[in-house]
């Protein structure tokens, strides 16, 4: 009796193992499994986000109006979005709707499954579209089949309908977060009027001081003198202003005096080292390199690729970077347009030698001794540098080394790579860098990095996680 059972025993297992072969043979015959759609955003790689942000520093060099400190914005757009898109599968962090609530975030089919790399495919694509209608013809293409691509390589092993179902989620999101920054009104298209004709600059400060005037030997009109209006992400109102610059005086035993002499001194003392660091943070030319903002980005990727992230630290590390720069330079331009402090071409050039200039110089061009159309004081790039450092510095680690090549093999200055034992390192050479290039004063920068440091502060503090 106990032999007949235990063969009977037998045989229901065969039968059952049996069964698991037939229906797994049936589900491959039947088209992609749909095993992938349980998993979390963090069981992908950064595959999606990387090859967008890729794409983005490539049309961020052609693209007019996008220079600092609207491409910030963009950026921060797109990054908020892409978050918003997969954090339903992130179990420990939360929408930001809560933060902004006038952000109207549709939410996930309760019980359905969603495939989160088609999610974000989706939701770049649609953000792209949206703040790049007036790009080229060729990249407006490269769009369209960057996401095909994606859409291809994930239908082999998704069923049709959970791509559609993310796909259509990614869009709906992208749809929701560009309503929410239509909602700026100060923002959201000013890309299209970086130079407004409007507006005038004064001349002279309360106490009589000469303020900033467009600069020799070009006179550009003032970049987005209106910025300080735009709508900030986490910086409190009362952030929004830079500490009061030393007071303009012309008495060579002045501090702002020592402040031109600085400047002065460094271009004609300029050492090799100076040049190729000034140089190397430069950035400031459209269609010669990406704007600065952007070059935080060009670092970000870089260690993403060295890192092999995971897609959730990648739509984290993208979205509080966007922010974090979009909120510091609406703080530096609120604050440059405050202050007016004249650039060191101009004073130099009235108070000390009227023959000085600096060695910003137009590689494509016959222009030289440029500088930037906004006033001095706070710098933007070190703004930037300063809270991209934080930024990478809060998702990477204190003290990692790396190794920056956004520039290698350019033949119109030197492209050499530059190795930094810290994020930190990189952000503050950034800011210093624009000293020995001549468009800055040392105060500029200092507070520059201080606004960048307190902007990445503020969007670290948001709560993202539940």
């Amino acid at each position: 009796m106990k032999s007949l059972l235990s063969t009977n025993k037998i045989l229901w297992m065969c039968l059952a193992w049996a069964l698991v072969f037939i229906t797994s043979c049936r589900k491959d015959s039947d088209g992609p499994s749909n095993n992938d759609s349980y998993k979390l955003t963090a069981d992908y790689n950064a595959s999606v986000p990387q090859a967008w942000y890729d794409l983005m520093l490539e049309i961020d060099r052609y693209s007019p109006g996008y220079r600092p400190p609207a491409a910030a914005r963009m950026m921060a757009y797109v990054g908020l979005a892409a978050y918003e898109s997969v954090v339903p599968g992130m179990p420990e962090y939360q929408s930001m709707v809560l933060q902004y609530p006038a952000m109207a975030i549709p939410k996930i089919a309760s019980g359905e499954k969603y495939h989160w790399p088609s999610c974000a495919n989706a939701t770049y694509a649609t953000m792209f579209r949206y703040f790049y209608p007036h790009i080229k013809a060729a990249d407006l293409a490269r769009i369209d089949q960057l996401e095909a691509r994606f859409v291809n390589e994930f239908s082999l092993d998704q069923a049709d309908d959970i791509i559609r179902r993310s796909r259509n989620f990614g869009k709906a999101v992208a749809d929701a977060v560009f309503q929410y920054s239509a909602t700026d009104v100060a923002g959201h298209e000013a890309y299209k009027n970086p130079h407004p004709s409007n507006y005038v600059p004064p001349k002279l400060g309360p106490n009589g001081e000469k303020l900033w005037q467009p600069t020799f030997p070009d006179f550009t009109p003032g970049l987005f003198p209106y910025w300080g209006n735009v709508r900030p992400f986490a910086l409190k109102s009362t952030e929004l202003r830079a500490k009061p610059p030393i007071p303009y005086s012309e008495d060579p035993s002045s501090n702002f005096y020592q402040q031109a002499s600085e400047t002065r001194f460094r271009i004609k003392n300029a050492t090799f080292e100076d040049r190729w660091i000034a140089e190397f943070w430069s950035d400031d030319f459209l269609e010669v390199t990406f704007e600065p903002a952007a070059r935080q980005v060009a670092i970000a990727n870089q260690i993403v690729d060295l890192e092999d992230i995971s897609l959730d630290k990648a739509v984290e590390l993208y979205a509080k970077i966007g922010m974090a720069m979009a909120d510091a330079a609406i703080a530096v331009w609120n604050s440059k347009y405050i202050f007016n402090v004249r650039r060191p071409v101009e004073y130099i050039r009235d108070v000390m030698d009227p023959a000085w200039t600096t060695i910003l110089n137009q590689p494509y061009s016959s222009e030289k001794s440029l500088t930037p159309p906004f006033p001095a004081y706070p710098s933007g790039h070190a703004s930037f540098g300063g809270s991209g450092a934080a930024i990478m510095t809060h998702i990477f680690g204190d003290n990692y080394s790396f190794t920056d090549n956004c520039h290698v093999n350019r033949f119109e200055f030197i492209g050499a790579p530059r190795r930094f034992s810290s994020f930190y390192e990189a952000g503050i050479e950034n800011a210093y860098s624009r000293v020995p290039l001549g468009v800055h004063y040392r105060m500029d920068s200092d507070e520059g990095l201080r606004l960048g440091y307190l902007a990445a502060k503020r969007v670290i503090e948001l709560p993202w996680k539940k």
